[in-house]
Formats: structure tokens, sequence, C-alpha cells
């Protein structure tokens, strides 16, 4: 049996996905999170095999749950199932540790062979997935990849209206903390003000303007 741990802020999805999966012969769905803490203590009781995991979550994001679950389970093989399809997600995904990425508009089959793939030992992505990170191979982009996924996430929050003190509840760290990472995020994206942060974050996807607390 493969072991399965939802990880979706949504209760209506991860009923969705339990139906889902609960009908595959060697699928057990044994347990549901919404939050990257609540995410980190499902794998440490459960120890699943795999997890399907959202990048939007309540507090801290996907990234940070998969970064945590991982810290715990090393051995836990990671699924992203996400609206988001940017290469900037597709990257930080990937660098935090998943195994595989599919797009909500995937189909249901889609989802069921990758995870039996990924629990193989393999990888997944659905073909859009697949393209971007074809177009990243070609063209790169230094600016993205020189931000490490902690980078990202911040960058991230921010551009969606948070304060540094919001960041650092949501994150479980300390103001200066966050200050400090916004310092670096800004040195490495060559930016003097918040306003050249929020149109990075928009150019690459990591937020859509209606997102913003600027909007």
């Amino acid at each position: 049996m493969i072991r399965i741990a939802l990880i979706d802020d949504h209760a209506i999805v991860r009923t969705g996905y339990r139906r889902l999966l609960s009908a595959e012969p060697d699928f057990e769905v044994i347990g549901e999170a919404a939050s990257a803490d609540e995410a980190n203590a499902l794998v440490l009781r459960t120890r699943p095999a795999v997890a399907v995991v959202d990048l939007s979550l309540k507090g801290s994001s996907g990234l940070e749950a998969i970064r945590g679950m991982l810290a715990r389970h090393p051995a836990l093989r990671v699924l992203v199932l996400s609206m988001h399809d940017g290469t900037g997600h597709v990257t930080q995904a990937l660098k935090s540790g998943a195994h595989g990425y599919l797009t909500k508009y995937c189909e249901p089959d889609e989802v069921i062979d990758a995870i039996r793939r990924i629990a193989g030992g393999r990888r997944a992505f659905s073909p859009e997935i697949a393209d971007v990170l074809a177009g990243q191979a070609v063209i790169g982009d230094a600016a993205l990849n020189a931000l490490t996924p902690r980078e990202f996430e911040v960058l991230r929050m921010l551009a969606r209206g948070e304060s540094a003190s919001g960041i650092a509840n949501c994150m479980h760290l300390s103001q200066k903390t966050i200050l400090n990472y916004l310092s670096l995020i800004r040195q490495k994206l060559d930016a003097d003000s918040d306003f050249k942060l929020l149109h990075f974050a928009v150019q690459h996807g990591m937020v859509e303007l209606g997102q913003t607390a600027n909007a």
C-alpha cells in the first residue's frame, strides 16, 4: 500500500482527493492537514510514503511545509498539486525538495499515475510544467535562481501585502530575521524599493496584481 498524506487548506478539495485516491486498491490516505504546522505534525505521527501538497496554505506556504516535512521524514516523497504554474513556483518547489509537480487543471488519472511514479522513486510533471522546466533550462533566470526558497517565500508574502511583522508571525521567525531576508533579497535583485520588488514578483508569476495590497 502507498500511504498518502493530503496537504491543502480547502477541506472540500481534500475530501475530493480522498475519495479519488481511496478508490485505488494500492492507496491508503492516512491523514490530512491544512497548514505547514499541521503537515509537520502529521508526518511525524503517521510517516506517509507520499505527501500531496498545495503551495497555498494557511499561514506559511506549501514551500515551508515541504521543507519541514522532509526535515522530519527524509524518505517522504512529495507531489505538488497547485494552481500556480509559473517558473518561480516550480523552481522553488523543486529546490525545496518536491519530486513532482502537477497543476490542478490535470485529469484525475494523471494524479493517480504521478503518485505511483513518485512512490516508485521517479519524478512526475504535468505537460505544462515540463514545458516550464524546458524553457528555464534554455533561457534561465539568474535573478530568480539566486533566491533561496525561504527568500522566495518572504518576497511572495511581501508582494501580497504582508508587513515584516506579519511575515515573521506566519513563518515563526523574528521580525529582525525577516528584515535581514528583505535586505538580502533587495541586494540579489538590485531593487532599491518595495515597488521594484513588487514588479519583480508580478513579472515572475509569484503573485497576481489582484492579490496585492496595492492593486
